[in-house]
């Protein structure tokens, strides 16, 4: 019955259902309660290094004791003491006799906690990074091998131009790309707290990495971070909306297995259940951004304690929500099916309408007048649009261009004019020349973790 008692409280979807093991772990009480006694043995030696009356002996029983950690003593200590750090130097004390009067010796709790938070934000960032580069290698594929396929471009999402799958794809990719720059950035500008004692003075010692503290890091790197995941919460948004709107006219689709049920009630139905997780997750990591923005305008002075609390949640739960969108928008990448030929019919529905300036410039160039041929042209194009808005017919516009004596100069020419090809200009150059220039070079230092392939549990 032990293993049932998991199942009366609430727990976390982040980490029971979606989250990767690596980053689960990553803002695990086994991870940072054991960094916080990594840092006790680092500070232990820095400080006998520098004269103070710290043995051998008494680094060593704390090495030896790093990682065995009793959590329900701390559990325990923290329901008296009301302190959690306290809890864990008695903890890790009690394993430690002989070191035990030197554990913390110095330190302020944010020397543990703040540091703590930073290695979990930088091992957070190193987790994304290679996922987002797989992300972009497998769009970047996908976008090369349709290239030059022509598609319906929507703008407002009403028929506009041709434009190609792949270049839409790019678009894509563009922010994507930003989003890689961005996270890269705010993990390089990560530093380390050091030790500088309650007010960041370094009354204590002269250990440093942010030059400047007051008892925290400035908690505007909290905001630096969540911003990067936050834009890249958008840019997934945006991707697996158009997805979703693409599998509505059943252009595109994203992978679905063979025993996979799209709906309970209509069997039919192939849902884009990946995409619409990931909107639904994209949503929460862009809200989350508000928490550091209010936690850094609220700190008062040298620092108040009414950051811990948020940041508790909003941290890990920006990194384990943006790994989840990543690993799941991955195996959206790597298994997207397109259809040419529904895109082909949508393209036929739509092309005479925007040919209809190429007839025209034909029809002059076989001698006819410009505007004779345009009245032509906007009367027919009109008994088209009725019939396919007011009867739901297709539209007939070639055929009635095809019927009117006028336009027997050009007959001949039509399927040229209205090839699909001609109406996509340099799309198919513009995804080369973006994917060689700016794509591939940014995907270099990841090629050793290319491939890793994702398989969703749930």
């Amino acid at each position: 019955m032990e293993g049932a008692d998991e199942f009366m409280k609430y727990r976390s979807p982040l980490v029971s259902r979606y989250a990767s093991k690596e980053m689960a772990y990553n803002f695990s009480d086994r991870k940072k309660f054991t960094t916080w006694r990594k840092l006790w043995i680092y500070l232990a030696k820095a400080e006998k290094a520098l004269g103070l009356p710290i043995t051998d002996a008494q680094v060593l029983e704390m090495e030896s004791h790093e990682k065995d950690i009793d959590f329900a003593m701390a559990a325990d200590e923290e329901r008296k003491l009301r302190h959690d750090v306290m809890a864990h130097v008695h903890t890790f004390a009690h394993c430690c006799p002989t070191a035990a009067p030197i554990i913390h010796l110095g330190a302020t709790s944010c020397y543990v906690g703040d540091n703590t938070d930073l290695i979990m934000l930088r091992d957070g960032f190193d987790i994304l990074l290679p996922k987002l580069a797989r992300v972009i290698d497998r769009l970047a594929n996908f976008a090369e091998k349709y290239a030059d396929l022509p598609t319906l471009g929507f703008t407002h999402y009403q028929p506009a131009q041709l434009t190609t799958v792949g270049k839409r794809a790019c678009l894509w990719l563009q922010d994507l790309a930003m989003d890689m720059r961005n996270l890269q950035r705010a993990r390089d500008d990560l530093r380390f707290r050091g030790v500088k004692g309650t007010t960041g003075t370094q009354i204590i010692n002269k250990l440093t990495s942010y030059l400047v503290t007051g008892q925290t890091y400035s908690r505007k790197v909290d905001v630096d971070c969540l911003s990067s995941l936050a834009s890249l919460g958008a840019t997934v948004h945006k991707i697996c909306t158009d997805i979703r709107l693409l599998a509505n006219l059943k252009e595109i689709e994203e992978p679905f297995e063979k025993e996979q049920i799209g709906s309970s009630a209509m069997p039919y139905k192939r849902n884009p259940m990946r995409a619409e997780r990931c909107c639904s997750l994209a949503r929460h990591l862009v809200a989350l951004m508000s928490d550091p923005l209010q936690t850094a305008s609220v700190q008062w002075l040298e620092r108040t304690l009414d950051d811990s609390a948020n940041r508790r949640i909003s941290l890990p739960e920006s990194f384990l929500t943006a790994d989840i969108i990543l690993s799941t928008l991955q195996n959206i990448t790597e298994g997207l099916v397109v259809y040419p030929k529904v895109i082909e019919r949508h393209i036929r529905h739509e092309l005479p309408f925007m040919a209809t300036e190429n007839i025209i410039m034909a029809m002059v160039k076989a001698g006819g007048n410009r505007q004779d041929c345009h009245e032509k042209i906007r009367v027919l194009s009109q008994e088209a649009a009725a019939v396919v808005k007011q009867e739901g017919g297709d539209n007939d516009l070639l055929a009635r261009v095809q019927g009117d004596p006028y336009f027997a100069p050009i007959l001949g020419q039509l399927d040229t004019i209205l090839d699909p090809k001609t109406f996509i200009g340099r799309a198919p150059q513009q995804v080369s020349r973006f994917l060689s220039e700016e794509v591939r070079p940014q995907l270099e230092p990841y090629k050793a973790k290319m491939d890793v392939k994702i398989e969703l549990e749930l």
